[in-house]
């Protein structure tokens, strides 16, 4: 038997780095590391813009009131200091407001794997260009700057909305983790998905082409899909 086939092909790799205090910045939101008294009044309005349904699958939430969030809020603004974790706020880059947030998680440089996960959009970000853009950001984040080998998602596996977009997003099904947490005093089963820094650039370039501004109508509205455009970039 090939020793490669048998032992696993060799990696001309020596190692990532982990996330630091950079901003994270694209044409319509940047990425701010999160700050517990700057974004605090912006990511209590947008979590309070509608969408009741905004905290079912996510760890955390819904919040008392604002002091309660405002001590979430704190504890994710050190995260990085004692955990493998570092916690974003998602701005509009137009008016300056914090609409969301998303973090990095499982943050392993020596192995070359990082997560994004912790998502949460306001209603006003959610299905918007802005969306897409803050999750290339993140991306392009670990694979281009960071190094990184490997990107993970994961969800609950009755999160269907998560599993739509996690596929939208080019990253591939990996499995199910059965029985894996229980979360607010229910069993999560998880669904794992990838991307692989082989894999990123045709979903980079597709991401690139479906948010650039000739793929939008005078109405805002999409000319082709961004799994369209990834199938074809290149």
């Amino acid at each position: 038997m090939d020793l490669d086939a048998e032992l696993g092909t060799p990696v001309d790799w020596e190692g990532a780095r982990a996330p630091g205090d950079d901003v994270l910045a694209g044409e319509r939101v940047r990425l701010e590391p999160l700050h517990e008294v700057r974004h605090l009044d912006d990511l209590w309005a947008a979590a309070h813009e509608g969408d009741p349904r905004l905290w079912d699958y996510l760890p955390f939430g819904p919040f008392a009131d604002r002091d309660d969030f405002g001590r979430w809020l704190h504890a994710g603004a050190h995260a990085h200091e004692t955990t493998d974790q570092r916690f974003y706020a998602i701005v509009d880059a137009a008016t300056g407001r914090a609409a969301g947030m998303i973090a990095y998680l499982r943050i392993a440089p020596a192995l070359g794997r990082i997560e994004i996960g912790n998502i949460w959009f306001g209603a006003a970000l959610q299905r918007t260009p802005a969306a897409t853009e803050a999750i290339f950001l993140a991306a392009s984040h670990a694979f281009d700057d960071l190094g990184m080998r490997r990107l993970e998602w994961k969800c609950n596996a009755l999160n269907a909305r998560s599993r739509r977009a996690a596929a939208r997003f080019g990253f591939t099904y990996e499995g199910t983790f059965r029985q894996d947490q229980v979360v607010k005093g229910r069993n999560r089963d998880t669904a794992w998905f990838s991307i692989l820094d082989g894999e990123w650039p045709a979903v980079r370039d597709g991401f690139a082409a479906w948010l650039a501004p000739e793929n939008f109508d005078a109405e805002g509205r999409q000319r082709r899909g961004l799994a369209e455009l990834r199938g074809t970039a290149g």
